[in-house]
């Protein structure tokens, strides 16, 4: 397993093992006796209800792979995103796709 970070790669048989061996900390028999109601249920509990219409924002797929550039910013605009907090790269990146999917509207 390799560790960036909170995030965990790893391998589906690996954790067929770990299962197979009773590691970790999930409760499986649980999960699985749920129904899909309860789960739906607790979901809503946790993070609220789904807004209506969410079905057709949702992306199926892999997300486009990400490239290192170097890139030359105003120091103002980098210092406004930094001061967004972390993930303000990303946060970056999606003005820039907002701002690219505009302008694949207005060319349509």
């Amino acid at each position: 397993m390799r560790r960036k970070g909170r995030i965990v790669r790893t391998s589906a048989s690996k954790i067929a093992g770990q299962l197979r061996r009773g590691e970790g900390k999930s409760d499986w028999k649980r999960a699985r006796a749920m129904t899909q109601a309860e789960v739906e249920r607790m979901a809503d509990l946790d993070e609220g209800p789904l807004p209506a219409g969410w079905e057709s924002k949702a992306i199926i797929g892999l997300p486009p792979a990400k490239e290192d550039i170097h890139i030359r910013l105003d120091a103002d605009v980098l210092a406004w995103f930094r001061k967004t907090g972390r993930g303000y790269q990303t946060r970056i990146n999606k003005v820039l796709r907002a701002f690219v999917a505009s302008r694949k509207r207005g060319a349509a």
